[in-house]
This record gives structure tokens, C-alpha cells and sequence, in this order.
């Protein structure tokens, strides 16, 4: 019997497949191939948001120069698997208004839905690593209301701790954040 062999899509394609949709899909590129996001609780779009604008608050009080977006912009992991993740924080100027892709994230957020806890927890953990520039990657549990932070020290290692309270330090690239903030 002959399986037909699924394409595999490289991120390039999958950014053309995106820019091309008459309305936005909520999806992913892993492994080549396009995941549908499910439409998600309001209690995790709560938690994005909040996590969205502590950070920014963060930012622009360490007047660091950089930006802080929520989700929307790709991270391409490798040739074939690209991330929305839940808001991230990128260091730098500006990039261009036109792009869809952030490349070098400094810190990563996702909030844990029940379709994304595994993922989020291993093959995200694994992936967002891989990129040399992600130094903090925050997993939000909004059910347990903690924040799992794991962060990669300047020898390469990766740490992880689980808060529910206090103030969280993201260095570099020299934030402080309130983890009620993020869980507001």
C-alpha cells in the first residue's frame, strides 16, 4: 500500500501562506507542517494581555531599548518549525512595520492552555533554546496561577523555577516584573 508522503513546508512558505489567508489563522509551523490553533478562554487571553503590558511597564522602566510584542509575530525555530508564542520581548531598534517574523527574542511568554501544556512544556522549552538570543522563556499556568520561568545563564546552562508570587528578574536584559503582573 503507498502512504502518500505529506510536504513538508518550509517557514519561508508557511509566512507566504499566512500573508496570503483573507482572514488571519491562528497557526503554527512544526515539524513542516501547519498546526490550527485552537480558539482559546478568556482567562488566557486575559493573561496574555497582562503579561503583555507588564512587560512593556518593565521596558520602559529599565529604558532598555527594545520592543515588546504580543502575539502575532512568528519565531522561526529552524528551517521547518516556527512559534507564535503569547508575547515576547525583542532588544534592539525598531524592526520594520511590514515583517512578520521576530528572530531573536530575548524572552519568550506562553500561557498554558489545555491543548498546549504538553508542547509548551517540552517541545517549546526545547525549541525556543535553540535560538542563541532567547535568554528567559515564561510558561504562564493560569489555572495554578504560577509562572514557570526558565532561564539560561551566560555558561549556556538552563535553570527553571515555579512562582507564584514576587518579583521575577529577567537579566539580561535587566526587567523586573511582579508575577501578579503577569497573572492579572
Amino acid at each position: 500500500m503507498n502512504i502518500p508522503l505529506r510536504t513538508m513546508m518550509t517557514v519561508d512558505a508557511f509566512l507566504a501562506w499566512a500573508a496570503s489567508q483573507e482572514e488571519p489563522q491562528r497557526a503554527e509551523l512544526i515539524n513542516g507542517q501547519i498546526v490550527m490553533m485552537a480558539s482559546e478562554r478568556l482567562v488566557h487571553t486575559r493573561i496574555k494581555a497582562s503579561a503583555y503590558v507588564a512587560l512593556r511597564e518593565a521596558l520602559a522602566k529599565a529604558a532598555v531599548i527594545g520592543e515588546v510584542f504580543p502575539d502575532g509575530p512568528t519565531v522561526p525555530i529552524d528551517s521547518f518549525t516556527a512559534y507564535e508564542p503569547d508575547a515576547l520581548v525583542r532588544c534592539g531598534t525598531p524592526l520594520p512595520g511590514d515583517g512578520m517574523i521576530v528572530a531573536d527574542p530575548v524572552i519568550v511568554v506562553e500561557v498554558i492552555s489545555p491543548s498546549s501544556a504538553h508542547s509548551d512544556t517540552s517541545a517549546k522549552l526545547i525549541g525556543y533554546f535553540k535560538l542563541p538570543s532567547v535568554r528567559h522563556y515564561l510558561v504562564i499556568d493560569p489555572d495554578t496561577r504560577t509562572v514557570m520561568h526558565h532561564a539560561r545563564s551566560a555558561d549556556g546552562s538552563i535553570a527553571a523555577r515555579t512562582l507564584s508570587a514576587g518579583r521575577l528578574l529577567l537579566d539580561p536584559p535587566g526587567l523586573a516584573v511582579e508575577v501578579a503582573d503577569l497573572l492579572a
